[in-house]
């Protein structure tokens, strides 16, 4: 694969790949290289879940989400998992299980985020990263969906997120 460097940031590299599609035919792709990502429904046992009500610049302003964040490098996902809910919300969970994996725009980035549910929690204290403006907000799962119906949850990893859930939640642990 040709790749042409366009851009390195701290979480994307963007750059030009020569791509050859099945009927042979060669293209020219702006592509975004991606570390990956983890996003986790921490579901206590009362049926409610803790989301965040973040600040996403790019988003324009404070939304709704799941906690969630970027692979470090070499990290296992599911060891990404309990660090971001730890560092985001401060919790700890029994079970930390993935129910879920989705490409956030296929079209042109390779980003994957796994998701998770984590239930049997146990509280603790938040240990947010310098740049994150968040805080920490526990809802009945129902009004978390109602609120993607609503049109009050617009974030894709988290409506995806909230969906599975709902699936799994009945599932034995």
């Amino acid at each position: 694969m040709d790749r042409l460097p366009v851009f390195k940031g701290r979480i994307v590299d963007l750059g030009i790949e020569t791509a050859t599609l099945p009927n042979g035919v060669e293209v020219e792709l702006e592509v975004i290289r991606h570390p990956g990502a983890v996003a986790i429904v921490p579901l206590h046992d009362d049926g409610s879940v803790t989301l965040i009500y973040q600040f996403r610049h790019a988003g324009g302003g404070m939304m709704y989400e799941v906690p969630a964040g970027l692979l470090e490098e070499a990290e296992i996902p599911d060891m990404a998992a309990r660090r971001e809910l730890k560092e985001e919300v401060g919790l700890s969970a029994r079970s930390c299980k993935r129910i879920g994996i989705i490409h956030t725009t296929p079209g042109f980035t390779d980003e994957r985020i796994y998701i998770f549910l984590a239930r049997g929690l146990t509280e603790g204290e938040q240990a947010l990263e310098w740049d994150e403006y968040l805080q920490p907000v526990r809802m009945p799962l129902d009004k978390a969906l109602q609120m993607v119906v609503d049109g009050d949850i617009t974030d894709a990893k988290t409506i995806c997120a909230l969906m599975l859930a709902e699936r799994a939640a009945s599932a034995p642990e």
